[in-house]
């Protein structure tokens, strides 16, 4: 279905210009406290785990600064696992998911695995509770070499610097203003007509269609079930993406420059959390997010019968 409302920034059928970016810039504003919210709760962590500072926003370097948290005991025998959280500062549960992992459950994993984990890719998005940076740019289409988004390319740069990822868990929502703000906000952008999608009610998982690890996402999507419904299919799809397994979508990560695609992992997937459900709490997205976690994990151990 088309929405023949057009987006009030742009012209329709054109792309920005740089005037219409600024415009879309100038009436953002800020909702919530990066530094309340979050850094206030990384400096609380304890346990064996290594606080990393790996950059810090342009925009602000101050208020912004870019943390993640890696094993102390950084042993080169043991794979190693990476969590993000925060790719998109509006995705709130895969902010506060990765910090309660951290909190409460890393540090079980960590005589496996060495466990690097970066809570808060995004914090102006996070402030702002934005899909995109200021420089109206996706980072979550922007793991690439040269990134033009400063969140994807510090990153990239934290990744490289850990070695080998044997497997990677990104954390996201797809929430209702997917489709009331952010694609049509998309559309304008990009001069293209924005058709209106369907958000599917519960939490499903986004895998890899060049390494599709059915058994991975099966043991996640398991995990995830016992605090959260799973979203049932759409005719066979979600967001009309034809679905692989209940509860599962395969994307070409890398092809797409998803956080997910960032390193020659053997497994990763991205989770979504549907916080908009009447069915679920702040909390139970949270859960929700840690269940993906440490389902995952849990497979991997048997997996390599560790």
């Amino acid at each position: 279905m088309s929405n023949s409302t057009p987006y009030p920034i742009g012209t329709p059928g054109q792309k920005w210009t740089d005037a219409d970016k600024a415009q879309w810039l100038a009436q953002v504003a800020i909702k919530r406290s990066y530094q309340d919210e979050v850094v206030s709760k990384l400096a609380q962590i304890t346990g064996p785990f290594e606080q990393v500072q790996y950059g810090a926003l342009s925009y602000d370097a101050d208020k912004y600064p870019l943390f993640a948290f890696k094993s102390q005991q950084w042993d080169s025998n043991k794979k190693t696992i990476l969590v993000t959280g925060g790719v998109h500062g509006y995705e709130t549960s895969g902010v506060h998911g990765a910090i309660q992992f951290l909190a409460t459950k890393a540090q079980d994993y960590t005589q496996y695995f060495n466990v690097a984990i970066a809570p808060c890719i995004s914090p102006w998005g996070y402030e702002t509770v934005n899909r995109w940076n200021p420089k109206a740019i996706d980072p979550n289409r922007s793991f690439y070499a040269d990134s033009p988004a400063e969140e994807s390319a510090a990153l990239i740069a934290f990744v490289a610097s850990l070695g080998e990822v044997y497997a990677h868990i990104d954390l996201h929502e797809t929430t209702d203003t997917d489709e009331l703000e952010f694609r049509p906000l998309l559309s304008a952008r990009d001069g293209v007509e924005y058709d209106k999608g369907i958000i599917p009610d519960g939490f499903y998982l986004v895998g890899d269609s060049d390494n599709p690890t059915p058994a991975f996402q099966k043991a996640v999507i398991d995990s995830v079930a016992k605090v959260t419904h799973i979203a049932p299919d759409d005719n066979g799809q979600l967001i009309e993406v034809p679905i692989e397994q209940f509860g599962v979508i395969n994307y070409p990560v890398k092809k797409l420059s998803l956080c997910a695609g960032i390193t020659d992992n053997h497994f990763n997937t991205t989770t979504e959390v549907y916080p908009d459900s009447p069915n679920v709490t702040a909390q139970e997205c949270n859960d929700a997010q840690v269940a993906a976690i440490t389902g995952g994990l849990d497979y991997l151990i048997g997996y390599l019968k560790l």
